[in-house]
């Protein structure tokens, strides 16, 4: 296999995850409240990821180099509450169909652009007219899925 096939069936299956994951963390928000459902889900993703470093020593990085990294690639974890969040709010009022499609929309705008600029020291990779029909597609399919 080779290694872009193993990367889109990664990623692939972080999307399942991620419909999964808007999809039960909806639910509790339902019962517990949106900001509580957002705090639980951190804590318990803080709770795997501190079994899976320290206890079983599944890190592979170097904890000593933490004050070379900028200072804003430290944002991915306000990122993170944001992103939790608004998918709890979006999914009952939506459905998991719809408000995932807008999620992917999103992220690929939101792509193009990180791509284009190159930025946080990533490749740049031209912005075309491709990506711009392939966006507005998806943009209509989120509208189609709308429609009952």
């Amino acid at each position: 296999m080779s290694a872009k096939l193993l990367a889109l069936l990664i990623a692939a299956a972080s999307g399942v995850a991620m419909a999964l994951q808007g999809s039960l963390n909806a639910a509790l928000g339902k019962i517990i409240g949106l900001l509580e459902t957002t705090f639980i889900v951190h804590l318990v993703g803080l709770l795997v990821i501190f079994l899976l470093l320290f206890v079983f020593r599944m890190g592979d990085g170097d904890w000593h180099r933490y004050a070379e990294a900028p200072w804003y690639t430290y944002l991915g974890g306000i990122l993170g509450v944001v992103i939790v969040y608004l998918v709890v709010r979006s999914i009952p009022v939506l459905g998991v169909a719809v408000a995932t499609t807008a999620i992917i929309v999103g992220q690929v705008l939101m792509a193009c652009l990180v791509d284009h600029l190159g930025m946080f020291g990533l490749e740049r990779v031209p912005f075309t007219w491709y990506r711009v029909a392939g966006t507005a597609l998806m943009a209509s399919g989120a509208f189609l899925l709308l429609k009952k």
